[in-house]
């Protein structure tokens, strides 16, 4: 079968939809080159974007660009192609995360509402309802999961306050740890070309319950930034797990977290990311148990899962911004 032919119009909404995905700060940490003669999208890691005291290992690196790399296979399957996914493809690149060739064309998507999804789905910091999500929407989110080799647990009432503990006792790290504070608060800005961070409108209120452990994102530094408003009180936590804890799984895991946030989406649940106990490694071995104790899954990602207003999109780099500078598609 001949290659695939992609002209620059499909090649830049291919990479805006890749670029929608949600990454930990709102770094964006990747940039896209085209490998003209096999039709394939290299996935790069922007390394002046890193998060070096709050992510020295790059693991929420990898995460977020899993995120941008499912959105890429969702749009490719799209516009009609098959996308082969190589992830860490070449050991001698190691910021080459992955490759996506355009394969033989396909008769349709066989997920197409995920598409429209990616373009709805926002990270929301704001109260939900005390509705829970219901329990056959919750197998759904697990199967998503799945699907791409991860688990998604949701873990019962004295679980879920035990992982609350974990939160708030990593968010009072951060908040003390001078180069984790100062390296929040510079991506608190309103947006701009160089470093678009997290807009002081994106951030929502702390819970003023103090039950739930919201990111201030270093914003007590801007006074009037944050409010106070009451939380849900028995806030639906998730907990996604690998298990094992490479690279690969690495990226693997954040191609499962953006299945679960679009298929989240698709069911009108909103959703925020809380990554702060991963980021203390003692903190993050006690977020999953494993029965027995004979094996360890690794978590991932803790989500919050809920009904309740969709959160303000934050702001996002362009497809040309993310394109390698050089070639001859990147300036058209």
């Amino acid at each position: 079968m001949p290659p695939a032919t992609l002209d620059v119009p499909t090649l830049e909404k291919l990479i805006s939809a890749a670029v929608a995905a949600p990454s930990i700060h709102n770094t964006q940490p990747w940039r896209f080159r085209l490998d003209p003669d096999m039709v394939t999208l290299e996935i790069r890691a922007s390394t002046n974007r890193v998060l070096r005291h709050i992510d020295p290992t790059g693991r929420a690196l990898h995460l977020s660009v899993g995120c941008a790399v499912l959105n890429l296979r969702v749009a490719v399957a799209h516009f009609g192609w098959e996308p082969v996914t190589r992830l860490l493809p070449s050991p001698e690149e190691p910021e080459l995360l992955a490759t996506v060739r355009l394969g033989g064309t396909t008769a349709a998507s066989s997920t197409p509402h995920l598409y429209d999804m990616l373009w709805r789905r926002h990270s929301s910091r704001f109260p939900f309802s005390e509705q829970p999500p219901p329990s056959a929407v919750l197998s759904e989110l697990a199967e998503a999961a799945h699907t791409e080799g991860a688990v998604l647990t949701r873990p019962g009432r004295s679980e879920t306050d035990r992982l609350l503990r974990l939160l708030r006792e990593a968010e009072h790290r951060n908040s003390v740890d001078a180069d984790r504070a100062s390296e929040s608060r510079r991506w608190v800005h309103e947006p701009n070309e160089a470093a678009l961070g997290m807009p002081p409108a994106t951030l929502g209120p702390q819970d003023a319950r103090e039950q739930l452990p919201m990111r201030d994102f270093g914003a007590h530094r801007h006074p009037g930034v944050l409010t106070a408003r009451p939380f849900e009180q028995r806030p639906s936590i998730t907990v996604l797990s690998t298990a094992h804890d490479r690279r690969a799984d690495w990226l693997r895991a954040g191609q499962a977290l953006e299945r679960v946030l679009l298929v989240a989406t698709a069911h009108g649940l909103r959703a925020s990311l809380l990554h702060q106990a991963l980021e203390w490694p003692d903190l993050r071995r006690k977020l999953v148990r494993v029965p027995g104790g004979e094996s360890r899954a690794h978590a991932q990602m803790v989500l919050r899962l809920g009904y309740g207003p969709e959160g303000p999109p934050s702001p996002r780099r362009t497809a040309r911004q993310t394109l390698s500078q050089g070639e001859p598609w990147a300036s058209r």
